[in-house]
């Protein structure tokens, strides 16, 4: 592999996972403001996995709680280079959040077509975060053997 590859592979590789990161950070903080929790609760209130969230916490609560999965599952993402079984955790946490996103593309009624083409980038931010899930799982059979 030439140093160029190597290179590319290792920039592209921090640009994906911290990306992802990055947006779930900042997405995360914006769960916390009264605008974001009032624009995702009809999400919530026809999602089949989320219904249940506005009326047992509220509106704001919900967002919160949200707000707080968001930025932990970020932040275990970006543990990678300390411990890569806690990135794996935490990458796969982010493609189950995603899921669940790309979910209320087919569980909202008259869902807005500019949120909706917004939450299709999650298709892609769902395949960083697989790949980011496999890669922390590989790094970690290579301590392993490396012992």
């Amino acid at each position: 592999m030439t140093t160029l590859q190597k290179s590319t592979l290792a920039t592209g590789q921090v640009v994906a996972r911290y990306s992802v990161v990055l947006f779930f950070v900042v997405f995360g903080l914006a769960k916390f403001t009264p605008a974001e929790a009032t624009a995702i609760y009809p999400l919530l209130v026809h999602s089949p996995f989320l219904f249940w969230l506005p009326g047992l916490f509220g509106q704001q609560l919900s967002s919160d709680i949200i707000g707080v999965v968001e930025i932990a599952l970020a932040l275990l993402m970006a543990s990678r280079p300390v411990t890569p079984l806690v990135s794996a955790i935490g990458s796969f946490g982010v493609a189950a959040s995603l899921v669940v996103t790309l979910s209320f593309l087919v569980t909202t009624p008259q869902l807005d077509p500019a949120l909706g083409a917004f939450i299709v980038k999650d298709l892609t931010l769902l395949g960083v975060a697989l790949w980011s899930a496999g890669e922390a799982l590989a790094a970690i059979k290579l301590r392993v053997a490396s012992f």
